[in-house]
C-alpha cells in the first residue's frame, strides 16, 4: 500500500479496481489539520481524467499492471495488430489504447504491452526511438547562417522537423512524447 505522500508523478495506482496513472501532484499543508493531496488521474482503460483530493492518512493500491514483449505486425484503419512473443497469439489493439504504435514502431519491432487483468490497456514507451529517413528534400544553399529545419519523412510515415544537413538514410532520433527531432543517430 501506498501512503498518498508516496504518489508521485507516473506512479500507478488502483481505484475501484480500475487502474489509474498519476498525472499532476501536489501536497498542500492544512494548518493543524495535517495535509491534502491533489491529484489528476488518469483512467489506463477508458482514458478519462479525473482529479481525486487525498487526505494525509489516506493509503492507496498499487495497480497490478504487468509488462509483456509484444512484436508489432501492422496497422490498419481502426487500429494495429501486435504478436505475443511467449504465446505466439495475435493481439488486436483498437487506435483508442495508443493510435502512437505505428507512428514510431517499425514492423516487426519490439516493444512492452501493460497488461491488466492479462488484457493490453498501453505500452511503456521509450523516451526515443531511432528511425530512418526515408524522403528528405536538398538543403536551400546559403541558408546556413541560422539553424533553418526541413521536414523530412521517416520509415514509419510520419514527418518531423530536422536540420538542413539530414539527407536520405540517416537514423535519426526521435522523442515519443513530442515527436520531435533529438539528434542524429550514432
Amino acid at each position: 500500500m501506498y501512503g498518498v505522500t508516496d504518489l508521485r508523478k507516473d506512479t500507478l495506482i488502483d481505484l475501484d479496481g480500475s487502474p489509474f496513472k498519476v498525472i499532476e501532484y501536489a501536497q498542500k499543508q492544512m494548518g493543524r489539520g495535517g495535509s491534502i493531496v491533489n491529484t489528476k488521474l488518469k483512467n489506463l482503460i477508458t482514458g478519462q481524467v479525473i482529479d481525486k483530493t487525498f487526505k494525509n492518512d489516506e493509503k492507496v493500491r498499487p495497480a497490478e499492471i504487468n509488462r509483456q514483449k509484444v512484436q508489432y505486425l501492422y496497422a490498419d484503419g481502426s487500429g494495429f495488430s501486435v504478436m505475443d512473443l511467449n504465446s505466439y497469439e495475435t493481439i488486436e489493439i483498437p487506435n483508442s489504447i495508443d493510435s502512437d504504435v505505428p507512428k514510431y514502431i517499425v514492423e516487426g519491432g519490439q516493444i512492452d504491452a501493460l497488461t491488466f487483468n492479462d488484457k493490453i490497456i498501453g505500452f511503456d514507451w521509450p523516451k526515443n526511438v531511432v528511425l530512418k529517413v526515408v524522403k528528405a528534400p536538398g538543403a536551400d544553399k546559403g541558408n546556413s547562417a541560422s539553424a533553418t529545419t526541413k521536414e523530412v519523412e521517416l520509415e514509419t510515415g510520419i514527418n518531423v522537423q530536422a536540420p538542413q544537413f539530414i539527407k536520405e538514410g540517416d537514423l535519426v532520433k526521435v522523442d515519443t512524447r513530442s515527436g520531435a527531432y533529438l539528434e542524429r543517430a550514432k
